[in-house]
């Protein structure tokens, strides 16, 4: 296992992430907490979650995910072996997060009843990066097509960058949160945060949590080198474009306890040109000899830009073939034939 430095913080964390969200819905605590133990052994220690998980949000399963990590700490005794991620929502129409009832928002009031109830989730005392899910303002995310420009400014009464970055700065000082990022983040949002806190002398943002993956490369346009130059590495999240990159999907196939066949909520990677693109990465790894789903971690793994790649798995054997990933060199050739097809298939998923 590799270990990279977390932005230009103390911390160094593995190169591999082990992603939390089905716990709660998909996978039970016990099952959960076997892929904990597995995971560990294998020297990942670092851990994402958020008040959201389990997935898909809903009121019923809101905040298990923290509730089946807390429970393990606790059993285990190594809060302090492990690196702590989780989020607070941004802004969205649901009411089941804060305790009035409210839509949330990233003000400073939600944001502080937000990591009070992460911290008694998981048991613990303190967040080592605690991250904005996604923005508070009206921006393009999970799937609504970023690379086709639509003017927001406008829809929605935003919280400025600067107070909320104000109610981070005051967790990171009263010793809640170590460190802050932020994810599904834009260029021009990632540099205000960085502008803000630098001028201001307050928390440093130093992480950003966006989905990157052989069918999603945007974030090379713009944010790749902002996470270099400012040290804001990415955590990518949805390296398997939630499983299709594996080919369990292909031909219209829909596995027995699928993501897609239990909740049918994975259009961002059923655009068009999206079956095409699919397929030439699964023609691609057969022809290595390479299983598909390894391949295509082992790219965003390889990726100078990011500092760790985040896996999910439902199963120990998921789990293990993801995690062997990581060993997987891609060659100047893998590489050149990988950005061949990304050149004429571009970023059908974003």
């Amino acid at each position: 296992m590799q270990y990279r430095k977390l932005g230009r913080t103390d911390l160094t964390v593995p190169s591999i992430t082990l992603g939390t969200m089905t716990w709660g819905e998909q996978n039970t605590q016990e099952e959960g907490h076997a892929q904990l133990d597995y995971a560990f052994e294998r020297g990942i220690n670092f851990l994402d979650t958020a008040e959201l998980y389990a997935i898909p949000p809903r009121a019923g399963t809101q905040g298990s995910t923290e509730r089946i990590i807390g429970n393990w700490f606790q059993a285990r005794g190594n809060r302090d072996k492990v690196v702590l991620a989780t989020k607070v929502v941004g802004r969205s129409p649901n009411t089941w997060f804060r305790d009035d009832g409210a839509t949330t928002e990233l003000s400073r009031k939600q944001i502080f009843e937000a990591v009070d109830k992460s911290l008694g989730r998981l048991q613990t005392d303190y967040i080592d990066l605690y991250q904005l899910h996604f923005p508070d303002r009206a921006v393009p995310v999970f799937g609504s097509v970023p690379t086709v420009f639509r003017d927001t400014r406008g829809e929605v009464q935003e919280n400025p960058i600067p107070e909320t970055l104000d109610a981070l700065d005051d967790l990171v000082k009263a010793g809640k949160v170590r460190y802050i990022g932020v994810s599904n983040e834009s260029p021009w949002g990632l540099m205000t945060f960085l502008h803000h806190a630098e001028v201001r002398g307050q928390a440093r943002v130093q992480s950003i949590q966006n989905a990157y993956s052989l069918v999603n490369r945007v974030f090379e346009t713009g944010l790749a080198e902002i996470a270099l130059r400012e040290q804001v590495g990415l955590l990518a999240y949805s390296p398997l474009a939630q499983g299709y990159l594996t080919g369990k999907y292909r031909n219209g196939a829909l596995p027995e306890g699928s993501r897609k066949r239990l909740f049918d909520r994975l259009q961002r990677y059923e655009t068009p040109g999206a079956e095409s693109a699919i397929d030439a990465y699964l023609d691609l790894a057969a022809e290595l000899g390479i299983d598909p789903a390894q391949l295509a971690i082992a790219f965003v793994h390889s990726r100078s830009f990011v500092t760790s790649t985040i896996i999910g798995a439902t199963s120990i054997a998921q789990l293990k073939a993801d995690i062997d990933a990581a060993d997987i060199d891609i060659t100047p050739e893998i590489e050149e034939r990988i950005n061949t097809i990304h050149l004429r298939n571009g970023n059908p998923c974003p």
